[in-house]
């Protein structure tokens, strides 16, 4: 469920009564009462010179937890964590200069991904801008392609405006970063007179979205909705295709979901970041399709008449070969009895990729509900005794595990702990469970062999693909959701890069969880190597140190596996145990690929599904 911030949700609009409150406070002062007022409990950053004035005066007061990450980076993947575990924005804050653009990493990951994230960065005194001051940076200039909205506070009077649109355009529409900067004499600056509170920029928004898209559906008594409805009751071979948009509405996504999957017969795949979104113990359910995705879930994509997509973008790792993608439901386009229908809450995201058969725009959720009582049930008996062939044919590939003792594939650590997870939840249902991963096979595998069940339990980077996100963006997760199992699964080379925030997860008790697939390798760029590039392993061999030894030398738990038979017994201590920050290292085989696998410029059924013959290339 989506934080609800809407300037009326956020505190039901700020009356004139709370605009004179603010008077004679400093802009510190300011910035403390109106994160207050925007529920903000956690903030995550690093303190500079610039910043003193916030840090001292709105944050040296124990009202917030405050999340001291050991680099800037580091703090914008807590917030991005935190942001995905709950729905509400992030907030991080930071100093001028190199602590500014420390962030831009995590706020294009942010903008990729659709992730609601306030920045707020500061800066030289306003008198002090073009001259060259010691840390001074055009952090405006430099987010503006990766921010939904920036702005610099040039006068401590429109601050509460400036803070309240940054609340608003974040969580609004498609959520995302946006930027506030913050010169250091507006912080500490005294106001004299009532500012005026009211976001503006939303509104000029709305207006822009509006000339997007002038046939935005009406009420559900139009035909519009029946006519969607028609088009699912007369398909043959529909299939479901949701993105992380259907989790990211006020209403529950996940359950309007659901019930139009159940009651219309309609099998449901997911992309990436729309895992959780639809429950894989499903018979209905086809996994992740992609690049990376099941091949039973590609093929139907494929084989389709009519796809529903929900929420999702049509980024390249799904379609790949765009003029190859969805070719029986560009031909029952045609003949007028199906097709692609987009549910889609962003403009820019509409015809992006995809000319869809039909658009709708606004809440996904809100206008997916208005289909459901028009749609009818229908056994499509056919089209599921196929896809259950390809189940049975294409599972995720399990490999056979090696005799030697030492060999473990990182599927097999991966459903071991599937395996035992399923079985803590099975005992208590109400314990919640949240992954984050780095960047590479690791990931893949993760999303392969981890079963998803609930919303918002995947967390992971995917339009920008950053390594290093895995660990801090656990330690967010778990600080905002303290009572739940928390996992990073990680590869050696991605968790290398941010690996000194386990510290900080050390340092302020964050009982995260890390399980660190080692092989030596970046992963998932050997495998291109492998299949593409004659095994030249250029660059991507690892020198790697001990990782559990490091992290006991951090203070948290290490632990190690190493052979098979050690496995069940390893996963299960890393499951227990509850004394604070944990790290179960095992090593992996470094020759596993990652299958299925569709290879850039084929079609999306054109998939490598087995290892090919050792020392050949695809």
């Amino acid at each position: 469920m989506r934080y609800k911030s809407s300037w009326a949700s956020a505190q039901a609009a700020q009356a004139p009564s709370d605009d004179e409150t603010f008077v004679g406070l400093t802009g510190a002062q300011i910035f403390r009462e109106l994160m207050h007022k925007h529920n903000v409990d956690t903030i995550f950053g690093h303190p500079g010179g610039a910043s003193l004035p916030i840090f001292d005066h709105a944050l040296g007061k124990d009202e917030f937890t405050l999340i001291l990450a050991r680099h800037e980076q580091g703090a914008g993947h807590m917030a991005e964590g935190y942001a995905r575990a709950t729905g509400k924005p992030g907030i991080v804050l930071v100093s001028s200069g190199a602590g500014a653009t420390n962030t831009i990493t995590p706020i294009m990951d942010a903008f990729m991904d659709g992730t609601p994230l306030i920045v707020f960065t500061d800066q030289v005194t306003a008198s002090s801008k073009g001259t060259d001051d010691a840390r001074e940076c055009d952090i405006i200039g430099i987010s503006s392609a990766c921010t939904k909205w920036n702005v610099m506070v040039k006068d401590v009077g429109e601050l509460p405006r400036r803070i309240n649109e940054a609340f608003e355009i974040a969580t609004s529409g498609r959520p995302g970063p946006v930027l506030v900067d913050l010169p250091k004499d507006v912080s500490a600056a005294v106001l004299e007179g009532i500012p005026d509170s009211m976001p503006r920029i939303s509104l000029r928004q709305k207006q822009k979205a509006n000339l997007f898209h002038k046939t935005r559906l009406g009420s559900p008594e139009t035909p519009d909705f029946a006519e969607i409805a028609d088009m699912i009751n007369r398909a043959e071979r529909p299939v479901i295709y949701a993105g992380q948009g259907i989790m990211q509405s006020p209403l529950d996504g996940p359950g309007v979901l659901k019930e139009l999957a159940e009651k219309a017969n309609i099998p449901v795949t997911t992309s990436l970041q729309g895992l959780g979104a639809f429950d894989e113990r499903s018979p209905l359910s086809l996994n992740m399709l992609g690049m990376h995705g099941s091949a039973y879930a590609n093929y139907a994509m494929q084989s389709a008449d009519l796809i529903l997509a929900l929420g999702a973008r049509f980024d390249d790792r799904v379609t790949m070969r765009i003029d190859a993608f969805a070719p029986e439901a560009r031909r029952a386009e045609r003949e007028g009895r199906g097709g692609i229908v987009h549910f889609e809450i962003s403009p820019k995201n509409m015809h992006k990729v995809i000319q869809p058969t039909v658009s709708v725009l606004g809440d996904v959720a809100e206008n997916l509900a208005n289909v459901v009582p028009h749609v009818q049930h229908r056994a499509r008996e056919p089209w599921l005794e196929q896809i259950s062939e390809w189940k049975s044919k294409h599972p995720f590939l399990l490999e056979s595990v090696d005799t030697d003792e030492k060999v473990l594939k990182p599927q097999q650590v991966l459903a071991e702990l599937d395996r035992q997870l399923l079985e803590i939840q099975a005992r208590d249902p109400q314990q919640e469970v949240f992954f984050t991963t780095g960047v590479g096979s690791h990931q893949m595998h993760a999303a392969q062999f981890i079963t998803w069940t609930k919303p918002r339990q995947w967390i992971s980077s995917g339009g920008a693909g950053t390594m290093g996100f895995g660990l801090p963006a656990a330690i967010g997760a778990k600080v905002a959701r303290p009572n739940a199992i928390v996992i990073d699964v990680d590869g050696d080379a991605s968790y290398s890069m941010t690996g000194m925030e386990l510290i900080t997860a050390v340092e302020f008790k964050v009982g995260v969880k890390i399980l660190l697939l080692q092989n030596d390798f970046q992963g998932m760029v050997k495998n291109w190597q492998d299949l593409f590039y004659d095994q030249r392993y250029s660059g991507t061999a690892m020198f790697n140190p001990r990782f559990d030894a490091l992290a006991g030398s951090m203070r948290a738990k290490g632990l190690y596996c190493r052979a098979q038979s050690e496995l069940a017994a390893s996963i299960e201590a890393f499951l227990a145990y509850d004394e604070g920050p944990v790290l179960l290292e095992v090593f992996v085989d470094k020759d596993t690929l990652v299958l299925p696998m569709v290879p850039g410029g084929l079609p999306l059924h054109e998939m490598v599904l087995e290892p090919p013959p050792h020392g050949q290339q695809t």
